[in-house]
């Protein structure tokens, strides 16, 4: 830039700081005076961020109604932990910061599990095993996440559930709870979630032929173009707690949505 140059710019639109209430579906797994579990459907955001300032879960929380904590944040009411974008399943939002507290708590011992189905590219050989690599900030882009030296200790469980034709349907359970890490772990592994347009499941835009290194699945034929798949194939499946003020123990599964069920059908 000189002296003399001509600058445009255009100023964003305002939006409120505060979540507004939204009259939008919801799948209610479960609710009382302290805490919604809800089956968050793939493509919803969870909470208000630039880009998306309505239509995700929090509006649709604030629509039902009642008090919600503040723990998180003015634009983040309930949210006690995220679900990316993509992922359909299970997620839990406190009624009030007593229950955050305590839910945060069991999220951050381990108390609070969270168990994943993936269906990920390439035939996985073994049939359980952990995934560990430390998390950070991918330094070649940073809205991604990897495993980078320096990043935070993450390790994932796995247990192959089924074996298809290039593809492979594998149970994962979280020990640590980093941005991505079923993502991050699985792509470093070789075996990248399908659909996902961040860690090779499937480049945005880019032709199978000129895909990145490590991104045909081994063990099989790659299906065509079509049969991929439009979002990364990572379902919440079960939610376990203890209940906040009872303490009680509580368990929730939620079945995966109907694209994860048909393209898993698929491959047959």
């Amino acid at each position: 830039m000189a002296r003399g140059d001509i600058v445009e710019f255009i100023v964003p639109e305002a939006h409120p700081a505060r979540a507004t209430a939204e009259a939008l579906p919801l799948r209610l797994v479960y609710q009382d005076a302290d805490l919604v579990v809800v089956d968050k459907p793939a493509g919803m955001v969870v909470h208000p961020a630039p880009g998306h300032h309505s239509g995700t879960l929090v509006n649709a929380l604030l629509g039902l109604g009642g008090s919600w904590s503040a723990a998180g944040g003015e634009e983040r009411p309930g949210i006690v932990h995220r679900l990316d974008k993509g992922t359909s399943g299970l997620i839990v939002a406190a009624r009030n910061d007593r229950a955050h507290s305590a839910l945060a708590a069991q999220l951050g011992d381990r108390t609070l599990s969270r168990t994943y189905l993936a269906i990920v590219r390439g035939v996985i050989k073994t049939r359980a095993g952990e995934l560990e690599g430390p998390i950070g900030r991918d330094p070649r882009e940073r809205k991604r996440m990897a495993v980078v030296k320096g990043g935070r200790f993450a390790r994932t469980r796995y247990e192959v559930v089924e074996r298809k034709r290039a593809y492979t349907l594998v149970r994962c359970d979280l020990d640590t709870g980093r941005t991505h890490q079923i993502r991050v772990h699985l792509s470093a592994f070789g075996h990248p979630v399908a659909g996902d347009p961040d860690y090779g499941g499937r480049p945005r835009g880019v032709r199978r032929e000129q895909a990145s290194p490590g991104t045909t699945p081994q063990g099989g034929s790659p299906p065509s173009d079509q049969d991929e798949p439009s979002r990364p194939m990572l379902h919440a499946w079960r939610l376990r707690l203890q209940h906040p003020r009872t303490g009680k123990e509580m368990s929730f599964e939620a079945p995966p949505p109907a694209d994860f069920d048909d393209f898993w059908s698929s491959l047959e």
